[in-house]
């Protein structure tokens, strides 16, 4: 048994040292008395783990629990006002740039790399989600006359399905417009649907060195410049593989380079699906796998909403939910991270479920991220029966 409960555990993982710079950089603790950074992030987090549905709920909880505070490092437990003051106050950035560190930090100590493709390039995920919103309690995320959205366009490294980048805007911003800001790696894979088949973009893209898998518009014309023979050992469900030229004199002016497409037949849901690429020399077979695995993205939202406290907001600024999302994403770097470490087979939500539960339970996080459940013994095996008369 352990001294310190599950939660405190996990926040000792955080590098705080790390935090305190950003925190100097920001200057968010200057002029703040009791209710600091550090507490103010580690009450965002119990928010998350606890999926509390309100400010009284984060306050309550922490409160209730002020005997096991001690080894969350000085923090002090809010009261409601407090914590929906700085949540309003306290700028976002300090917790987007600390996410940013914090995988690269834990990154470094767990092995999250995917082993998959053998192309030696960087792979990344590309793909936007919508929250909705109450256009009348949040009035500055446009999206519709009578509604509010925010939309997270996120690049998500393939390793470890964590994002590398994200970009937060109102519900109204098209996922192409959002892509423009991303980082770009030379020499890396941008895996994603038909709504970034856009050709300026993609030529900043290649003029960068970056590499491309898009599903491209059924209303793309072109015109077949080289037929590709499909390998023996194909796919079943490759049906074309081909060099093509843009036909319009427009597009052919925002991309005026050849490109590769590929056909695939998707079973499932008995459509074709057409991909466009600037990589040549790769097998079609490869190709179609690359936008096969942009399922991730799909199941990464699915879990960031699902699994913990970002559908429903605690405040109403557009700060607030700024700090809720990006210490959201903090908590599922860190829940991937203590999945890594474990010998256990989690699944991603039985390990939040059962962390929700034992928060404060005091026991070996190690132990009890490797053998969740108490191993009953054996009943004795009598192998001998006993006499029940005697001759």
């Amino acid at each position: 048994m352990s001294k310190i409960t599950l939660f405190g555990q996990i926040i000792q993982k955080l590098d705080r040292s790390i935090f305190n710079k950003l925190v100097d950089k920001h200057k968010t603790d200057k002029h703040q008395k009791g209710f600091n950074s550090w507490s103010h992030l580690t009450s965002m987090l119990f928010c998350h783990f606890a999926k509390s549905q309100s400010l009284r709920d984060i306050s309550n909880g922490l409160r209730s629990a002020t005997g096991n505070l001690n080894h969350l490092g000085n923090v002090h437990p809010p009261s409601k006002s407090n914590l929906g003051y700085q949540n309003k106050h306290r700028t976002w950035e300090l917790f987007q740039d600390y996410y940013y560190e914090l995988s690269k930090h834990l990154g470094q100590q767990v092995g999250f790399k995917q082993v998959k493709f053998r192309i030696k390039s960087k792979i990344f995920l590309l793909d936007a989600s919508t929250i909705s919103l109450c256009l009348s309690l949040f009035d500055w995320a446009k999206y519709k006359t009578k509604k509010g959205a925010i939309k997270m366009h996120t690049l998500l490294d393939y390793d470890g399905n964590l994002p590398a980048y994200v970009n937060i805007t109102d519900g109204k911003t098209a996922d192409n417009k959002g892509a423009y800001e991303i980082p770009l790696i030379k020499g890396s894979v941008i895996v994603a649907d038909r709504f970034y088949n856009d050709f300026s973009l993609l030529n900043v893209w290649d003029s960068t060195g970056v590499f491309y898998v898009i599903r491209h518009k059924k209303n793309l014309q072109f015109k077949t410049v080289k037929e590709l023979e499909l390998p023996e050992n194909r796919h079943p469900q490759l049906l074309k593989d081909e060099i093509i030229e843009l036909a319009t004199t427009k597009s052919q002016k925002k991309y005026p380079k050849r490109l590769r497409r590929v056909a695939i037949w998707d079973e499932k849901n008995e459509q074709i699906i057409e991909l466009i690429t600037n990589h040549m020399t790769w097998c079609a077979n490869t190709i179609s796998e690359l936008y096969k695995s942009r399922w991730d993205i799909e199941i990464f939202f699915r879990d960031i909403k699902q699994l913990l406290h970002i559908k429903s907001f605690i405040g109403t600024s557009r700060n607030a939910v700024m700090i809720q999302i990006w210490t959201a994403l903090i908590t599922i770097l860190i829940l991937k991270y203590l999945k890594a470490l474990a010998k256990h087979k989690w699944y991603l939500s039985n390990l939040v479920a059962f962390l929700r539960i034992n928060l404060f339970v005091k026991i070996e996080l190690q132990n009890w991220l490797d053998e969740p459940f108490f191993k009953k013994e054996k009943p004795p095996n009598f192998n001998q029966q006993t006499v029940l008369f005697d001759s």
